[in-house]
């Protein structure tokens, strides 16, 4: 048996393969999210830790006596800020904090660090938020020690071992992606050198051994094999089987992943694209990001007063936009746009505008967000022949037919079952503890594909074009 972890920003999920990759058993605990101050976004690692212990005992009721290795997946670019005794000294400050703009914007200034990392400093990079913490909390960056990624305080607790992966370290901005390497120079240009710094290992490696005490606490075998992992969208692609050039995945979770693997290290910067380490060897992949995807449902549907399935289920057939558009720019924007500044907007508000017509913009505004990453990425060279389909998001037909219509590819949508994070770190704690590759990460079975609507492509032309625009004159105003 094999198990995958998967550190989410609203829940981490457990789940139990057998070694023909049979899911025996799945656990989800909650997590949430601390917004002391606008564009803040804070966890506790203490809640990680009580998130993984509950789903650890759910799991053990399965039996784990078989179990040969553990892998790790969680959200990308939090800091997680560590004294030399590896206490935590504040609450992990997340992917989507926004508060190190300006910080970030001086280090992307510095012509080096796109050089090395092949990626703009975002806001949400870890590398910022370092620089944030030593000029609004001097004393705590005076005690700092080690800066773990979150998946990699989790290792910390199951192992005892500092360790980090390639494909959650390249989001750092302190990773040479090319080389797959720490950057000294761009550690020393936040005040940081290795010594602060986790040990790398692939996510398909042995990062260390499941504690004895742990294996114990759960009825595990002494020396379970902790893999490196992956960050989230990495670990995604592997349960999905998106490891080899030419095949993609559209992410709808918490954020919207647009996920292209490559083969080589193919760097852009200046289209706002990420191009990171894969959690496999040899391998590297390029996304577009935007940081409201199902969030921005889930916020409609809040506001509302309904649950978001309950709106997408009212809408029936795709239709044609309307003349509402929404801007799903609730926290910034990263692909293409860049921006934390930035922040959403209903237009085009009539007196015809109901709920349905509110959630079909909502869905329509985040589709067309994620056309703008597939433009962006097509400016690299990179062209999608089709697209798998996961995260939440993707149990809306309606959604998909969008996204379908939108960028004009077909949308896959698996059979049945989590392809997700959680099992692409069981994938590839399956690696670590047989020596197994790439060929494991098969694609799986595929339930039906939403193809494009024709008959609305110059609607949904037209709705996308109306949204640059409005995209233009929000920015002007934020």
């Amino acid at each position: 048996m094999y198990i995958g972890l998967d550190l989410g920003t609203s829940g981490l999920k457990g789940i139990l393969i057998d070694e023909d990759q049979r899911v025996l058993a799945e656990a989800v605990a909650p997590l949430a999210v601390s917004r002391p101050h606008e564009g803040w976004s804070e966890q506790s690692p203490a809640d990680w830790i009580a998130a993984a212990e509950a789903v650890m005992d759910q799991l053990a009721a399965q039996g784990l006596s078989e179990v040969k290795g553990i892998g790790l997946s969680g959200q990308m670019h939090g800091a997680t800020l560590l004294d030399a005794s590896d206490e935590v000294l504040r609450p992990c400050i997340l992917w989507n904090d926004t508060r190190s703009h300006a910080e970030a914007a001086a280090l992307d200034a510095d012509p080096r660090f796109r050089a090395v990392t092949g990626n703009i400093v975002f806001p949400g990079f870890t590398a910022p938020k370092l620089v944030w913490v030593e000029r609004h909390e001097p004393a705590i960056r005076e005690r700092v020690a080690k800066v773990l990624l979150p998946k990699d305080y989790l290792r910390l607790w199951l192992t005892g071992e500092h360790v980090a992966e390639m494909s959650d370290a390249a989001g750092t901005s302190w990773l040479d992606v090319g080389a797959r390497d720490w950057s000294d120079a761009l550690l020393a240009a936040t005040g940081l050198t290795r010594e602060a710094m986790p040990r790398l290992v692939e996510g398909s490696a042995v990062s260390g051994a499941l504690r004895p005490a742990l294996a114990a606490r759960w009825g595990l075998p002494q020396g379970v094999a902790v893999a490196g992992g992956g960050g989230d969208n990495a670990a995604s692609a592997v349960g999905v089987g998106v490891v080899r050039a030419g095949e993609a995945f559209v992410s709808l979770g918490t954020s919207g992943v647009l996920f292209a693997a490559n083969d080589g290290y193919q760097p852009a910067p200046d289209t706002a694209v990420h191009t990171f380490c894969h959690a496999l060897p040899g391998a590297w992949h390029q996304m577009g990001v935007i940081l409201a995807a199902t969030d921005a449902l889930n916020w409609y549907a809040r506001l509302v007063g309904q649950e978001a399935s309950a709106l997408t289920k009212e809408l029936g057939g795709l239709q044609a936009p309307g003349r509402t558009l929404f801007l799903p720019y609730l926290g910034g924007e990263r692909t293409p746009l860049n921006d934390a500044a930035i922040r959403g907007a209903f237009t085009g508000l009539e007196h015809a505008t109901d709920r349905a017509a509110g959630t079909r913009a909502v869905l329509e505004g985040v589709t067309f967000a994620i056309r703008d990453c597939r433009d962006a990425l097509a400016a690299t060279g990179t062209r999608l022949e089709s697209l798998i389909a996961v995260g939440g998001g993707s149990r809306s037909d309606y959604w998909l037919s969008a996204i379908a219509t939108a960028l004009d590819v077909p949308v896959l949508l698996p059979a049945a079952g989590d392809f997700g994070g959680a099992f692409g770190a069981a994938r590839l704690a399956l690696m670590a503890a047989t020596g197994a590759g790439a060929e494991i990460a098969t694609l799986p079975p595929i339930a039906r594909t939403l193809s494009p609507d024709r008959g609305l492509t110059a609607a949904f032309d037209d709705a996308h074009a109306r949204h640059r625009a409005a995209q233009t004159a929000i920015r002007s105003l934020s």
